[in-house]
């Protein structure tokens, strides 16, 4: 009987796409000479690699515009529309960390500006459907330069967002796909907890959190309502919450959500085992992250999981929870920038492959 492997491997962020470790899987699987196959599904919760999974399993089709990146450098950013009508934005694409050097992180300067002018561009493409992937910012606005850039390029001249709220509010629909359940401010807020990756100072964080808690006493003002306690507000340096409060957006896990999408529970049936993996597995994999969600969807199935991973830590924990076999792809001696290199990355992932599928072509034939 033919075995076949699902594979549903999450980046391995600043390395490997999700796309590309699974494609090393697979290649792995097929080598091997048992005549398995392997059926990849590019998976993402929302952030690093958003706009290629979720457009893969909506048969988005991919816009390139030019929008105003976080530090307000006119760049090229993607988004995609479906047949139906529904744009999926990858907030990272206009406002992304890795649109700025490292030596230019300033999260007091850096703006949501190019996450509305892609919503804009969605828009009037007649999209009124709208899947957010919030993750990987440089920003800590609030959304407030979001904002700004909605009302610039869709409200009448000299206008403002008050003029175009209803049919942003009434006549589309925003879903924001994201694991963050961080509020918007406070000690676990949008500033404290990410803002130090994004070149926050003490003395930053301070003010973005107290700009951020500003915003939101004024809008709550505003509007009669408050979201900033929200989880999921502090997402993407506040754009969780400017989506929710000004815009009606939903929050859902983006993990269950890319699962539902690419209708994994049918894909999965008829498999022998299924694989996934992150760039480092250990405790938080199980606070809803993609493996985890994968795992519990495949053992609903009885269908055995393996979680590979660049590094593993607590591996107990982990296989306690439901992983069948677990392979930190990365040799233990080996120099990190060596093991973050494409080729070897890829390269581990195969060997790592190989040794699990060993290890249970050994237990079938004790």
């Amino acid at each position: 009987m033919e075995k076949k492997y699902i594979l549903a491997i999450d980046s391995f962020k600043g390395c490997l796409t999700s796309a590309e470790a699974e494609e090393a899987a697979a290649e792995a699987i097929k080598a091997y000479g048992n005549g398995a196959t392997a059926e990849c599904v590019a998976v993402s919760d929302g952030g690093d690699g958003m706009l290629k999974a979720f457009a893969d399993a909506l048969n988005g089709e991919i816009v390139t515009t030019i929008v105003h990146g976080p530090m307000m450098r006119r760049t090229e950013a993607e988004y995609a529309v479906t047949a139906d009508g529904t744009a999926i934005i990858e907030t990272a694409q206009a406002c992304g960390l890795t649109l700025v050097k490292e030596e230019e992180r300033n999260p007091m300067r850096a703006t949501s500006y190019g996450v509305g002018e892609l919503i804009a561009s969605a828009f009037k493409r007649r999209c009124r459907k709208f899947i957010i992937g919030l993750g990987g910012s440089a920003t800590s606005d609030a959304g407030i330069g979001m904002m700004m850039a909605i009302t610039d390029k869709l409200a009448p001249r000299g206008g403002h967002f008050d003029d175009i709220a209803a049919e942003l509010r009434d006549g589309c629909s925003f879903t924001l796909a994201s694991d963050v359940s961080n509020p918007l401010y406070g000690p676990d807020g949008a500033a404290a907890v990410f803002g130090p990756q994004k070149g926050a100072t003490p003395d930053m964080i301070e003010r973005l959190d107290s700009r951020a808690k500003r915003f939101a006493e004024i809008s709550a003002r505003h509007f009669g309502y408050d979201f900033s306690n929200k989880p999921g507000a502090g997402a993407a340096g506040g754009l969780g919450y400017a989506f929710m409060q000004y815009l009606g957006a939903d929050m859902q896990s983006g993990a269950e959500l890319m699962l539902r999408l690419a209708c994994f529970d049918s894909r999965i049936t008829g498999a022998c085992c299924v694989v996934t993996g992150e760039g480092h597995a250990d405790r938080q994999t199980l606070m809803g992250k993609m493996p985890y969600h994968v795992m519990k969807a495949a053992k609903a199935k009885g269908l055995p999981t393996w979680l590979i991973a660049g590094r593993v830590d607590d591996r107990q924990a982990l296989l306690d929870a439901g992983f069948t076999r677990i392979a930190a792809v990365t040799p233990a001696d080996a120099d990190t920038a060596e093991a973050m290199n494409k080729d070897n990355a890829r390269n581990n992932i195969r060997n790592a492959i190989r040794q699990l599928i060993e290890e249970a072509s050994t237990e079938e034939q004790a």
